[in-house]
């Protein structure tokens, strides 16, 4: 089935809560809420007293996505504020097991990214450890940017490394997500899309995520 995460780094910052709400109303599956810290991506997002803050507002999951350096300092407190899924860049740090299983130590879900100069094949080793693997398919910092197809190429590589599961591994996609986009990276194997612009473009937000659910379907 296809999922679409809405990511509220696209929504209205002065009235977060009555747009998780909505899209929570309009049928989305998972919330993504992009984390930056102006290091690891050249951007400044929210941190966990916000998470805390919409958790009330909605009872999807919470898809919570740390585009920062050092995420052992903060997965503590992402936990502790409501995230449900932690996916931390492999990118961002020498001890990625180590950062997965502190994330695993709150039962919570744990994923991990790669930005699209990143191999798939850096994944191998840590593939068994996680529910999730996010593919940047943009370079992240910024929504509204162009998907970079390439990095599409990467998700059947994952679902190989992946192997026989007892669980199967969700594989998302994030960047230039919409209509004329979605169903090739649903081709290439992904399971969760996170789609800002596409469905924050207007106001009818049902109609937006009915529109990527069935686009090329």
């Amino acid at each position: 089935m296809r999922m679409i995460a809405p990511s509220i780094l696209s929504a209205d910052f002065s009235r977060l809560g009555e747009e998780v709400r909505a899209v929570d109303k309009a049928g989305a599956d998972l919330i993504h809420v992009d984390v930056m810290d102006g290091h690891f991506v050249p951007n400044l997002t929210i941190g966990p007293a916000v998470v805390k803050a919409l958790r009330p507002h909605s009872k999807l999951l919470f898809d919570v996505h740390l585009m920062i350096s050092e995420p052992e300092s903060y997965i503590d407190d992402f936990a502790e504020a409501g995230a449900d899924i932690l996916t931390v860049h492999q990118e961002s740090g020498v001890h990625l097991h180590r950062l997965i299983q502190m994330i695993k130590s709150h039962n919570i879900k744990a994923g991990v990214s790669i930005n699209p100069a990143t191999p798939a094949l850096m994944l191998e080793d840590i593939i068994s450890e996680v529910d999730l693997v996010l593919v940047m398919t943009v370079n992240p910092g910024f929504g509204g940017q162009a998907m970079i197809p390439a990095a599409l190429n990467k998700i059947a590589r994952i679902r190989e490394f992946a192997g026989e599961r007892e669980k199967p591994l969700l594989i998302e996609v994030d960047g230039g997500i919409k209509a004329e986009t979605i169903a090739a990276a649903e081709a290439a194997g992904a399971d969760i899309f996170v789609a800002g612009s596409a469905v924050f473009r207007s106001n009818d937000y049902e109609a937006n995520i009915q529109a990527l659910k069935k686009a090329g379907a």
